[in-house]
């Protein structure tokens, strides 16, 4: 396998395992829908920390897990030695041997440089009749978090952050899939208002854990005010009694390579 390594993101894997497990937790339908078979040959694109790889392996697979982030490989080695799992960048990797299957959940939306090149990417990964069955961030994911973010940085007096995330609707999902060569199973596009347990500053927290980037140019005098106005434009759409919500959209899609 040949890869090229750049990382839109450091990962604190420690913390997304601790605090924000739901996004495995929640993958769990999606291997159901993978449906892996003794024997099977799967490569788990953006597999994060290895938990839903260890479970497609548990149903007897042989599965590759493969991320962009150094981290995560590293906590996914850890926890789970007996597996397979590699760093690689999801635009651009090769594979010596053909897959029976590539499977993706919550990692997609990330991979946003370059869409098709990583539907092509999985295409050569995958044997004529392959499956590729992914969940990802869709249209209107996170809306009225990104909206609180925006207007907060434009309250501050800075530029416009560059949003790190790729999220399509179902119908410009479904024509990428087509016109690289794949023949659609199931495409599913619903609502999924996810609570933020372990975010005791709600909206501030979720953008310190999955937004780091943007942050990055925000001068260290600014932060906390700036984060705190996060949290005002967000509250009234996302802040129940019982805790904060992130306000998800998931783009769930089977397809089979023709």
């Amino acid at each position: 396998m040949r890869y090229d390594t750049p990382s839109l993101i450091r990962w604190n894997a420690r913390a997304y395992d601790s605090s924000f497990g739901y996004v495995s937790a929640q993958g769990a339908p999606l291997v159901d829908l993978l449906d892996p078979q003794p024997g099977e040959r799967v490569l788990d694109l953006g597999c994060g920390t290895g938990v839903l790889t260890a479970e497609i392996a548990s149903r007897g697979a042989r599965v590759l897990g493969i991320d962009g982030s150094h981290s995560m490989i590293e906590t996914a080695i850890a926890q789970f030695p007996g597996l397979d799992f590699t760093v690689g960048d999801g635009h651009d990797f090769t594979v010596a041997e053909p897959y029976d299957a590539v499977f993706s959940n919550a990692a997609l939306h990330w991979l946003s440089r370059d869409p098709d090149a990583v539907i092509e990417c999985v295409r050569m990964a995958l044997q004529p009749g392959g499956r590729f069955v992914g969940e990802l961030g869709g249209a209107g994911n996170c809306a009225a978090l990104i909206a609180a973010m925006l207007t907060a940085w434009r309250e501050h007096g800075l530029r416009d952050p560059h949003l790190p995330w790729y999220f399509p609707s179902p119908a410009e999902y479904a024509v990428r899939l087509e016109r690289a060569g794949f023949t659609l199973r199931l495409v599913e596009n619903f609502d999924r208002p996810t609570p933020l347990d372990d975010c005791p500053n709600g909206a501030a927290d979720w953008v310190r854990m999955f937004a780091p980037s943007l942050l990055e140019g925000v001068p260290v005098g600014t932060m906390e005010s700036l984060l705190r106005r996060v949290n005002e434009l967000a509250a009234p759409a996302l802040r129940r009694e019982s805790g904060w919500m992130a306000d998800y959209v998931r783009l769930r899609f089977a397809a089979v390579r023709q």
